[in-house]
């Protein structure tokens, strides 16, 4: 026979199906329940194609071929059948395809993972793991504000686990030891990249192009590298050892930085655009914002204060000193000019302690080393005499909230108080000097003064010049700039070898919660079931750590990091690369809350020495019930109850332990959305894709084949 799937002529045998045919042809058609050694089952519908003069669709896994059949697999109605069959499938789906907290990681890092290996004792597999995402584990694991935390699943009983101090120890272990971890550079592509700033984007985007085998030169202004990592952040706080030692792996990788070249004098645009292959643009916001006050040229720009000291210069500030913010730069200038001697340190701040944007922890900080915080108040002139600075500032009250989503300040007439001051610093905020771009640089701006680039693929108005980080958002953290510099280097990379630009996303990601506190009782449970208190970072007491530069915050010794590695719950999907259900939920567009209505209750069973069944995850495809009694005749597995409360459990409800299951493995790869998988690996808990798995083998607890 003959039939014509998608235009093209196809040959055919009685009895085959339109599935079979249209895979011999190399036409995909996706699916869920369906299995090569199984009969077809028909039950997602997923595989639904459109056959002519049929008055409805029909599933191609069970329908068979005639000749002269004409079918299309990609109509704007099939399309649209497998999202509504995506969108009831998910409706009662029950999982995080990542852990809370690698989702709200901007780096992406895979946290779960990192831990888990971690509390096995593996702290060298454990820093691999991190630097497939993230290049600065050691740096960022002291001066991260931690977003990740902010949604870690132990919030909805107790303290968040402390996964920077965690990543920090990994990276710290590493950098001790004679041989730290070097990443394999592929074989060399040919290719050169330039990149304009040596700061985090840029240092990022550097490592994982140089990765891939791209020869990579950067270029700096400053007389070293790290941006505002080595600039901006003193060094209580980031030892300049530790970040000279991560930026050394970049080196050692192959990686070419060139400090002392400046972009618009020593280097153009167009120059780069022509000798490179691509250019990234990763030169950060380092423009201090105007107070916009009279007299403001009495004050100090505080990244500019910073910089100085960092650079080893003798900064006098006298005995009080003022500073003007509320962010993260307002707290170590004024944790800084404390060290430098000053005996009276005030923060002025027009907002309240709610509002401020500054690490809480910092804030802190600041106070214990004796850092005063007058809120509610804002300069609106000063006066600089001899060596005394006058400041006239009025009081505050908070209105309506602005665009940012804080209230707005609005000034209380004739509150005008003065403070007299023997230094200000001004730490309102940073810009984006693009003065060193021309109108030959063909490079568009913001309204804001910033790069504009594509947020997906950090493309900018010109072919082959890419840019990311603070230069195209505006001054933000250090981890948003880093990740901006990874997934640019995946865009990158795409543009290199001629492939569509489409960047690097973690794609469609189910979602259990939105936030901690709307978790289910049964997580809360599993909270509950693995007690423990938060492990406290060691510190310097603040009388001592305020006399010198001695890092604050000393780290966790490897019994405190084992303590709290083992508070993690590991969220998270263990066949997230693998998952059919994810993967098809993406290709069409799936609304996971299209249809509203009770869901599974979350039920595992770890009764087994080998698998793990997660009730809540199955979407009754029938692929272990049918391999377990049609493949191994064992009918360990079937379905219990019915209508919308049926599932799929061992024979009479029993725990899959008392089954008759003989470890054979074979439905841990039929499961298309891990639901089943394998529980333990020799090392203990199992991570990663599970597609590697030979479920024609026998395997038992102590197989190694259990590895995935």
């Amino acid at each position: 026979m003959q039939i014509t799937i998608d235009g093209k002529k196809c040959d055919a045998s009685q009895g085959e199906t339109i599935l079979d045919v249209a895979r011999r042809g190399g036409i995909e058609i996706p699916t869920l329940c369906f299995q090569e050694d199984l009969k077809p089952y028909g039950s997602c519908f997923i595989c639904a194609v459109e056959v002519e003069g049929a008055p409805r669709l029909v599933p191609s896994c069970a329908t068979p071929v005639a000749d002269g059949m004409v079918v299309h697999t990609d109509s704007e109605r099939v399309r649209a059948s497998r999202k509504v069959c995506m969108e009831l499938l998910l409706s009662d789906h029950v999982g995080d395809c990542r852990g809370p907290c690698q989702v709200e990681c901007p780096a992406g890092i895979d946290i779960p993972g990192f831990i888990s290996l971690l509390a096995e004792g593996d702290e060298a597999l454990s820093i691999r793991l991190i630097k497939e995402t993230m290049p600065f584990p050691a740096s960022l694991g002291r001066v991260c504000p931690r977003p990740c935390e902010e949604q870690c699943t132990r919030l909805c009983q107790d303290e968040a686990v402390s996964i920077c101090f965690l990543k920090r120890y990994v990276a710290d272990v590493d950098l001790e030891t004679d041989t730290p971890y070097v990443p394999e550079v592929a074989s060399p592509t040919g290719k050169r990249v330039a990149i304009v700033g040596a700061g985090p984007a840029g240092l990022s985007a550097a490592f994982y192009l140089r990765k891939e085998g791209h020869e990579v030169v950067v270029f700096d202004a400053h007389a070293e590298p790290g941006g505002m990592l080595r600039w901006g952040i003193p060094a209580y706080r980031l030892p300049r050892e530790v970040l000279a030692a991560e930026i050394d792996v970049i080196r050692r990788m192959g990686v070419d930085i060139r400090c002392g070249e400046k972009l618009g004098e020593d280097i153009t645009l167009g120059g780069l655009a022509k000798d490179y292959d691509a250019v990234f643009m990763a030169i950060g916001a380092q423009s201090s914002q105007s107070m916009r006050v009279q007299g403001e040229g009495a004050a100090l720009p505080g990244i500019d204060f910073l910089e100085r000291v960092a650079r080893g210069e003798r900064v006098d500030t006298g005995g009080r000193v003022v500073i003007v913010g509320g962010g993260n730069t307002a707290i170590d200038a004024s944790r800084t000019a404390v060290r430098l001697g000053a005996k009276e340190v005030t923060i002025l701040y027009r907002r309240t302690r709610e509002e401020m944007p500054a690490d809480d922890l910092e804030v802190d900080a600041a106070l214990a080393e004796g850092v005063k915080i007058h809120f509610l108040a804002a300069p609106i002139a000063m006066e600089k005499s001899g060596g005394e600075v006058s400041l006239t500032c009025i009081r505050m009250e908070l209105g309506e909230p602005d665009a940012s989503g804080r209230r707005r300040p609005k000034p209380i007439d004739g509150s005008e108080f003065k403070i007299e001051a023997t230094s200000v610093i001004a730490a309102i905020g940073q810009g984006v000097d693009a003065d060193c771009l021309d109108d030959s640089s063909e490079i568009r701006l913001t309204k804001w003064n910033t790069l504009d680039v594509d947020p997906e693929t950090f493309e900018t108005s010109r072919l082959g010049v890419f840019a990311g980080g603070d230069c195209s958002t505006g001054a933000d953290i250090a981890v948003r700039a880093i990740a901006a510099g990874r997934k640019a280097a995946a865009s990158i990379g795409q543009h290199l070898i001629g492939e569509p630009v489409t960047g690097d996303s973690m794609g469609y990601l189910h979602r259990i919660a939105e936030e901690p506190e709307g978790l289910p009782d049964a997580i809360r449970q599993k909270v509950a079931d693995n007690p423990g208190e938060r492990v406290p970072m060691p510190e310097l007491p603040p009388k001592k750590r305020v006399r010198g530069w001695d890092e604050v915050e000393k780290g966790y010794d490897r019994d405190g990091a084992l303590e709290e590695a083992a508070r993690c719950v590991s969220c998270g999907c263990r066949t997230y690369e693998s998952c059919k259900l994810r993967k098809y939920a993406l290709e069409f567009g799936a609304e996971p809350e299209r249809f509203a209505g009770s869901r599974r209750e979350i039920f595992v069973d770890d009764s087994h020495p080998t698998i793990r069944y997660e009730a809540h995850k199955c979407i009754m495809c029938g692929s272990c019930v049918r391999v377990c009694s049609e493949v191994k005749e064992l009918d360990a597995l079937g379905f219990v109850r019915r209508g919308f409360s049926a599932t799929m459990k061992p024979a009479m409800e029993k725990p899959w332990k008392q089954s008759s299951c003989d470890s054979c493995m074979k439905c841990v790869p039929m499961c298309p959305t891990g639901a089943i998988s394998i529980r333990v690996t020799p090392a203990g808990e199992a991570r990663g894709s599970f597609a590697g798995v030979d479920a024609s083998k026998d395997v038992t607890e102590t197989d190694e084949d259990t590895q995935p």
